[in-house]
C-alpha cells in the first residue's frame, strides 16, 4: 500500500460483470478530476490468443483437461506484483494491452488477440487502476493482494455468472453453448484455488443474486436483469462506513450483517458511487498530505 502512488484493483473471473465497476470509476475519476493509470488484467496472460490454443491442444493430448487463463501457468503473477509493488514505490512501471478484437487492433496494425509492445506507465499519474482476473491473488511465490489500497471483489453468484459469460460468448464471440460450457468445466479446477480465494483479501466484494430462477443456467435464454436482482455489499472492516447513510440515500435496501448491506440491482451503480467516491478522496487527501511532506 502507498500513500504517495496508490492502487485501486478490481478482481472478479470472466463474465462476472467488472466491467460495471470500471464503469462507475471511471465516471468518478472524470467528475473528480483524476488521472489514473488504466492496467487491464487480460495484458498479463503470458500467451497471446494463437498460441494460448496451441498449448491448450498441447495440453490436451498429455492428458491435460483444465489448462486455463485462471492459473497461474498462463499468467504473468511475478510481473503484475513487480508493477504493483514498482508503482507503489515511485508511481512508476510498465504495461501493455492485450487486443481483444478488430476494433481495439486496428490503431495498432495488429492482429486481435496478440499484446502491443511493453511501454511505461504514463508519468504523473494520481493513481493506478487494475481491473482483471488477479488483483488479490495470493500464492506461495507471489502475494498481490499485498499492494492494492483498495481491492474490490465483483462476484455473482455462481449460476448467474454462468449465464452472463454464456450470454456474452454466444451473442459477442459466436461460441456455441457446447464450446463455453467446455470452457467452464476446463477453468473450475482454477476457478476453485485461484480465483475464489481472492474474495478472502478484498476489501469490499458486490454480489449479485437473482431474484429469478436460474437453476439450470445453461438453459437461459437471457440475463436477469438489474431489476430482477439484489446486491449483496460486504465490507472486510466496516469501520468508518456510514451504513445510515447509504440506507438513506439507497431505497430499499437493507441490512443483512454488520458488515453487509443489500441493495436492490438497479442501485448497484448508486451504492458504488456513494461508497466509492469517499474512497478516492481519502486517497487524494493522504497523497496530498505525503508530497508535503515528502
Amino acid at each position: 500500500m502507498s500513500e504517495r502512488h496508490p492502487i485501486i484493483a478490481i478482481t472478479g473471473s470472466s463474465g462476472a460483470g467488472t466491467s460495471t465497476v470500471t464503469r462507475t470509476f471511471a465516471n468518478i475519476f472524470r467528475r473528480e478530476n483524476v488521472t489514473a493509470a488504466i492496467i487491464e488484467g487480460d495484458s498479463f496472460h503470458r500467451y497471446d490468443r494463437r498460441e494460448m490454443k496451441q498449448r491448450q491442444a498441447e495440453a490436451e493430448k498429455t492428458g491435460n483437461m483444465n489448462f486455463s487463463h485462471f492459473g497461474p501457468d498462463n499468467n504473468l503473477f511475478g510481473d503484475l506484483e513487480s508493477l504493483f509493488g514498482t508503482y507503489a514505490e515511485s508511481g512508476q512501471g510498465r504495461s501493455r494491452k492485450y487486443l481483444h478484437n478488430d476494433v481495439e487492433a486496428a490503431p495498432y496494425q495488429q492482429e486481435p488477440g496478440t499484446f502491443t509492445p511493453w511501454e511505461d506507465l504514463p508519468a504523473g499519474t494520481d493513481m493506478l487502476f487494475y481491473e482483471g482476473l488477479h488483483g488479490a491473488v495470493v500464492t506461495p511465490e507471489h502475494n498481490i493482494a499485498q499492494h492494492p489500497d483498495l481491492l474490490v471483489g465483483v462476484v455473482p453468484v455462481i449460476n448467474l455468472e454462468w449465464i452472463q459469460k454464456l450470454w456474452r460468448d454466444k451473442h459477442q464471440r459466436g461460441y456455441s453453448t457446447e464450446a463455453v460450457t467446455d470452457t467452464i468445466l476446463r477453468r473450475m479446477p482454477d476457478y476453485v484455488n485461484y480465483i475464489c480465494p481472492q474474495f478472502a483479501h478484498t476489501h469490499v466484494n458486490f454480489q449479485r443474486v437473482p431474484m429469478v430462477d436460474t437453476s439450470n443456467p445453461f438453459i437461459s435464454r437471457d440475463i436477469p436483469s438489474a431489476d430482477e436482482s439484489m446486491v449483496v455489499i460486504r465490507f472486510a472492516n466496516p469501520k468508518g462506513i456510514d451504513f445510515p447513510y447509504l440506507l438513506n440515500m439507497i431505497g430499499d435496501s437493507f441490512m443483512s450483517r454488520a458488515n453487509t448491506i443489500a441493495v436492490p440491482g438497479g442501485k448497484m451503480e448508486l451504492a458504488m458511487q456513494l461508497i466509492f467516491t469517499p474512497f478516492v478522496w481519502r486517497m487524494l487527501e493522504r497523497k496530498k498530505n505525503a508530497s508535503r511532506v515528502g
